[in-house]
């Protein structure tokens, strides 16, 4: 089982806050690693009328497997560099579905 580096996680009454940092338009969508705490994801969404944005949100969703509307953009509506709040999970889930889906990707 591959190792996931630190991840910048934080767990509030809310639910978990994650940061992730986001290349749109790219040829597919994908996570791409770690760096400097932030999940890195590839989404082919343009950065345009929040497009991105939307599907950051649906990407997410399903990686995690949960609704939608339990993630929330909290802080970088227009930047790459994104705070996203995910409810209904805690920050152990997360580390653990990000460890699977790295071992289907190796």
């Amino acid at each position: 089982m591959p190792d996931i580096p630190p991840l910048d996680l934080r767990e509030t009454k809310e639910g978990v806050v994650l940061r992730v940092s986001v290349k749109p338009k790219a040829f597919r969508e994908e996570v791409v690693g770690f760096h400097d705490g932030a999940l890195r994801l590839r989404l082919t969404a343009p950065p345009t009328r929040g497009a991105a944005n939307e599907a950051c949100r649906t990407f997410l969703a399903e990686l995690f497997q949960i609704s939608r509307s339990r993630i929330q953009i909290i802080r970088g509506d227009h930047s790459r560099q994104k705070w996203i709040q995910i409810q209904g999970l805690t920050s152990e889930m997360i580390l653990k579905r990000l460890t699977k889906n790295s071992d289907h990707r190796s």
